[in-house]
């Protein structure tokens, strides 16, 4: 057998749904008797007890996911929607009932066992590190509170790999892992295709990311980045697979694809917040250029939660990039000059943490409001100028026409806000 196809052996084994199944049940996740998932892991021990080849070899592709690639832009996700499962009966404090709704498809979580609590609060945190919550939060502390510098950096890279991976699933179009037997602990994002994982994509770029823009800048061990690394692209990406969302072959595509484009990307990044801190017209070719991204990735493929997040992650670059530019001009964004080089962390004391809880308090506050004034005038403005009836937001969601002016003004405006309305606050009440 030659390497090529050992490999394409490996992979074929590797995207097996089974594999994840037995990963979650070796974690504690357990399906309900009565349910689909249930039902297929004891069909599936006792063809093995029979010797059904199919127990000990690779499914085929039907076997792997028998379920029909998502027909329509408002039709069901891509062929792995959860069925709910039947009612197991009291199962005591192990039951987790049904988690996380989708909110966009409708779509609930099925009820699941959970013997192991410790790693379920691990991994939903682990998985918690590519969601929306954490960016909003993660990349505002960075601006207000670390480094600017750094923050705009890993924003510039956090967008480029998302965009990336996001068009990547829209092309390659393989599906979520089978359920049954798989048992999925998370819905949010099952609408959308598998391969590759953009959760194991942002956990693998932010923290390396975060060691090579800081490691020289500010003075630390190294042996610090060194374990941060590790352990917190691990968490993102074995989170993934205990959820169920995510095959193991669609992980480790994942980060390797993300060190691919850090190899090419990196070099880049100090060129690209240079022009976006400097040059005259820079806003226009930052808002132009990330708008072109948006319409082209939303022309890959019918409607997903992938599409609307695409535009989430565009809008927010394009803001905080124009946000950077016109602080800059106004003078309120100060990086230390070279020969400071490397900071060193100053000492935590009463005043410099109050200051810090303070700014993330009114920033968020800020953020929070900015976001829902501009979701509700995009909206209805968006369906107003297409002529697309907005009485069901969830399907009038569903166009482009709609989704993309929505996030992408939405969330730019957040970006926007970020590095030059909430800084200007700061420096106006004296917390800058």
């Amino acid at each position: 057998m030659s390497l090529g196809q050992r490999l394409a052996q490996l992979a074929v084994s590797l995207q097996e749904p089974q594999r994840v199944a037995s990963f979650q049940r070796l974690c504690g996740v357990e399906a309900p008797l009565g349910s689909p998932a249930a039902d297929k892991d004891a069909e599936t021990e006792v063809r093995g007890a029979a010797g059904d080849p199919r127990r000990r070899g690779p499914q085929s592709g039907a076997e792997r996911n028998p379920s029909p690639a998502k027909p329509d832009c408002c039709g069901a996700p891509n062929g792995v929607r959860n069925g709910l499962a039947a009612d197991p009966g009291p199962a005591g404090p192990r039951r987790a009932g049904s988690l996380r709704r989708n909110s966009l498809t409708g779509e609930e979580g099925e009820p699941v066992i959970v013997n192991n609590w410790p790693l379920y609060y691990l991994f939903c945190f682990g998985t918690e590190l590519g969601n929306e919550l954490f960016y909003i939060f993660f990349f505002p502390f960075w601006i207000w509170n670390l480094d600017p510098f750094v923050g705009r950096r890993l924003v510039i890279i956090w967008v480029l790999v998302m965009y990336l991976g996001q068009c990547t699933k829209d092309i390659i179009r393989w599906p979520r892992p089978a359920s049954p037997p798989v048992v999925k602990l998370e819905v949010f994002y099952n609408s959308e295709y598998s391969m590759p994982s953009t959760h194991a994509m942002s956990g693998t770029a932010i923290p390396i990311s975060l060691v090579l823009l800081t490691y020289g800048r500010w003075q630390y061990p190294l042996v610090y980045g060194l374990v941060l690394i590790p352990c917190w692209t691990s968490l993102v990406c074995i989170s993934r697979v205990y959820m169920g969302m995510h095959s193991i072959l669609d992980v480790i595509a994942g980060f390797l694809y993300t060190i691919l484009i850090l190899l090419i990307l990196y070099p880049l990044v100090d060129l690209i917040d240079s022009f976006n801190q400097t040059y005259k017209h820079a806003p226009l070719i930052i808002i132009g250029f990330h708008l072109v991204l948006g319409i082209l990735s939303f022309t890959l493929d019918t409607w997903s939660t992938s599409r609307g997040d695409t535009a989430e992650i565009l809008g927010s670059g394009a803001g905080i990039a124009c946000g950077s530019h016109a602080a800059q001009q106004l003078g309120l964004l100060f990086d230390p000059p070279l020969h400071t080089l490397p900071l060193a962390i100053p000492p935590l004391t009463v005043t410099l943490l109050g200051k810090a809880i303070l700014r993330v308090v009114i920033g968020m506050v800020c953020v929070l409001i900015v976001r829902d004034i501009m979701k509700k005038i995009a909206i209805p403005l968006s369906c107003k100028l297409f002529s697309i009836p907005c009485d069901d937001i969830r399907q009038a969601r569903q166009h482009m026409e709609v989704e993309l002016p929505y996030r992408y003004l939405t969330y730019g405006m957040v970006g926007f806000s970020t590095t030059l309305l909430i800084p200007y606050i700061f420096s106006f009440i004296g917390i800058s």
